[in-house]
């Protein structure tokens, strides 16, 4: 029990390091849907899927490698600098390839109609990348507060950038107030939706100089043959990644080509609104991927992994009941602008789609732990095909809600091979018949909720207190010895 009270301690100081600033950033969708109309969400939405994207080749699995070898590598310059030189010269390379063949990619990205957003995302990527291995360098060195503190510098350098120019300025001027002649000139003569890579650009920037002091500490050599290993390991967790992106990003593009651009953008942003159980799942792996690792090698290391999933089940019903039960509230704090509610109806099915997602990244421990990483490429491949496949045939049919189906089942169909071909590899004892009664219950209350109490808040109150004391009735016994653990 005690090795799970650590682990819950690690998951809430780099979760609230990681999450509180997405929360933050998110809260920017609002601010975002008032400034810009349908289709220029649209394209802020088409900017991010490619950083996604390529974010994930420039950085090939390293971070995960870097987690992998941290504890085993005696030597810490040497895993340090290779990782990082590696990821570095990888990201220059990028950068060169993308300005010398500028017209190849501008329109790959479809940036012709606003060529300043192809140097934008160049560099934003560029840096983004660069900055991987020290942030999981200060994960790993288990130093939360210097991570936490740029994380915080990061996102507040955004959000003041961001509001500045697609709220302030914009009001001041409508209003005739007076505003910097300075800030008038660049807000007139700059696409408004450039201020939000704008404001990345500067938040990554200093983010990457912040982080510059932990880099000069460490003796600089490229280590070859440990290189050559954390490469076996970590390329297959890269094309994995890609796979994610497909499954995560490829449903807002075929709405854009299959319908339209603007319903694109109402579809995004009420995606968006699942981000909530996305937040959760990141502060989850943010704990959980060094946790694993450094507990592998403990006599009861399955059982405390078995806990935890039953744990990771527990909170994330609760937060799907939750988010699902005041969904209409949430969309009115969050998105005022009415036009693009139209999409509400994904959220529910978006909600558990990655609740089944955050259960693949738990069950994930297996072949993480016995360096079987091909597996995990395999089964983002196969989600990858059902997300490709059902979004092709069945969006033309029934719309955009055929995209937020083949993401549940995509997920859904990665969550039950990774358990069966798991059980063969390295069994888990985790225990079905519990998390499936909790998957199960939340999945049904929340379709009560939904269908047939939208909006009666009383109910809603009533079903997610229902819940609660259910799970509290079952789980009494631990939850009162963490509580009690110091």
């Amino acid at each position: 029990m005690s090795a799970l009270k650590r682990f819950f301690k690690d998951t809430i100081i780099y979760g609230i390091a990681a999450v509180l600033p997405r929360v933050i950033n998110f809260l920017l969708v609002r601010v975002h849907t008032d400034a810009l109309p349908t289709d220029n969400y649209a394209e802020n939405t088409n900017f991010y899927i490619w950083i996604a994207l390529f974010t994930v080749l420039l950085t090939f699995g390293m971070e995960t490698a870097f987690f992998r070898f941290y504890k085993a590598e005696e030597k810490k310059d040497a895993l340090i600098s290779t990782s990082f030189i590696s990821v570095f010269l990888a990201s220059i390379l990028f950068v060169m390839i993308a300005f010398g063949f500028s017209d190849f990619f501008t329109n790959l990205f479809d940036f012709s109609h606003n060529p300043i957003q192809f140097k934008l995302f160049i560099w934003i990527l560029a840096i983004d990348a660069i900055s991987v291995v020290p942030f999981a360098y200060l994960r790993a060195s288990n130093r939360p507060i210097k991570y936490a503190t740029i994380k915080f510098i990061n996102v507040g350098v955004i959000v003041f950038i961001n509001v500045l120019f697609l709220k302030y300025i914009p009001e001041f001027l409508a209003n005739g107030k007076s505003v910097p002649e300075f800030l008038t000139s660049i807000y007139s003569s700059t696409n408004i939706v450039n201020f939000i890579f704008i404001a990345n650009i500067f938040g990554s920037t200093i983010s990457l100089l912040l982080l510059v002091p932990y880099l000069l500490k460490f003796k600089w050599n490229f280590n070859t043959v440990l290189f050559k290993k954390m490469l076996a390991y970590s390329w297959p967790i890269a094309v994995a990644g890609i796979a994610y992106v497909i499954n995560e990003n490829l449903d807002k593009i075929l709405i854009g080509q299959f319908i339209d651009k603007s319903t694109m953008g109402i579809y995004s942003a009420c995606y968006k609104l699942a981000i909530f159980m996305n937040l959760y799942i990141m502060a989850f792996r943010l704990g959980a991927e060094p946790f694993f690792f450094n507990h592998a090698d403990k006599k009861n290391a399955k059982e405390t992994y078995a806990k935890i999933m039953n744990y990771f089940i527990i909170v994330g019903s609760l937060v799907f009941v939750g988010i699902v039960a005041f969904i209409d509230i949430i969309k009115v704090l969050f998105i005022k602008n009415s036009d693009y509610w139209e999409a509400i109806a994904i959220v529910p099915i978006v909600l558990l789609a990655n609740l089944f997602l955050g259960i693949y990244h738990n069950l994930a421990v297996w072949y993480k732990l016995t360096d079987k990483t091909r597996y995990g490429m395999y089964f983002s491949i196969i989600g990858a095909l059902i997300t490709i496949i059902l979004n092709v045939v069945l969006i033309p049919i029934i719309g955009f809600i055929a995209s937020a189906w083949a993401t549940l089942a995509a997920y859904g169909c990665m969550m039950i091979v990774s358990y069966f071909i798991g059980k063969k590899h390295y069994a888990v004892p985790y225990d079905l018949k519990k998390s499936g009664s909790y998957l199960i219950a939340s999945t049904v209350i929340s379709y009560i909720s939904f269908v047939h109490y939208r909006e009666n808040y009383f109910v809603a109150i009533a079903l997610v207190t229902l819940f609660g004391f259910i799970i509290f009735w079952n789980e009494k016994k631990d939850i009162l010895a963490l509580m009690k653990l110091k």
